[in-house]
């Protein structure tokens, strides 16, 4: 019975930290400068410290099924996205080559035997 207390426990750990992070990570879109982030981001860590003291587990699971839906409802409509990361505006711009196509990487070093 403790072991499953304490998976169960577990799990809520890492679902709040999931939640806390994507939910920074997403005030960042929010924010145009970072005066208004830092303000945010505060706000956001006193939300979750207010319930740092909760130990039924039920509660918990109510709290963060409250905050997952909290988020989802709140979440930035359009992200920002690092222009080189997958669905960025820079992502594949540059696609590889077609195959059979060689590329020589020591041009003008050439022998001039």
């Amino acid at each position: 019975m403790i072991t499953a207390y304490l998976t169960r426990r577990a799990a809520q750990k890492e679902r709040v930290r999931i939640l806390y992070r994507r939910a920074l990570k997403d005030s960042l879109n929010w924010a145009v400068h970072r005066h208004i982030f830092y303000k945010d981001a505060s706000d956001l860590r006193d939300k979750f410290e207010a319930n740092k003291h909760v130990e039924d587990p039920d509660t918990i699971d109510t709290l963060i099924v409250e905050g997952e839906a909290s988020f989802n409802k709140w979440r930035h409509p359009d992200p920002y996205i690092v222009p080189w990361a997958p669905g960025g505006s820079k992502f594949t711009r540059n696609p590889a080559p077609p195959s059979g196509i060689n590329i020589v990487f020591d041009y003008g070093r050439e022998d001039n035997a």
